[in-house]
């Protein structure tokens, strides 16, 4: 794509602008990375770990990312009830990015 001027690029309308969308948000990464490191992960696992997040965010964010397609949400019907989230395939096509961006990471980490 040729740009003559910044005006004329819709960032909402290209590839980076849609993957953005669907991952932009304070912990949404932070849930995928869990999810990619972990596989499986419970709801109360996700909210120790993730320490400044509160119910309702948390709450908020996977609902989110499953109308996104990019989490996966199984409830087990047992007392104590037992929710246990994980990646779709459309989910887990994100694995290639987020690897890339710890690499990127620990590669500046000591600068």
């Amino acid at each position: 794509m040729d740009f003559k001027d910044i005006a004329d690029l819709d960032i909402e309308q290209t590839g980076f602008g849609h993957t953005l969308a669907l991952i932009n948000g304070r912990y949404k990464l932070v849930i995928l990375y869990y999810l990619v490191e972990f596989k499986v992960v419970r709801y109360n696992e996700l909210k120790r770990a993730i320490k400044t997040i509160s119910h309702k965010m948390l709450s908020q964010t996977l609902k989110e990312l499953r109308a996104d397609g990019l989490v996966h949400r199984e409830e087990y019907r047992q007392i104590p009830p037992k929710v246990e989230y994980s990646l779709t395939e459309t989910g887990k096509s994100l694995v290639p990015v987020i690897d890339s961006m710890c690499y990127w990471g620990e590669a500046h980490l000591k600068q």
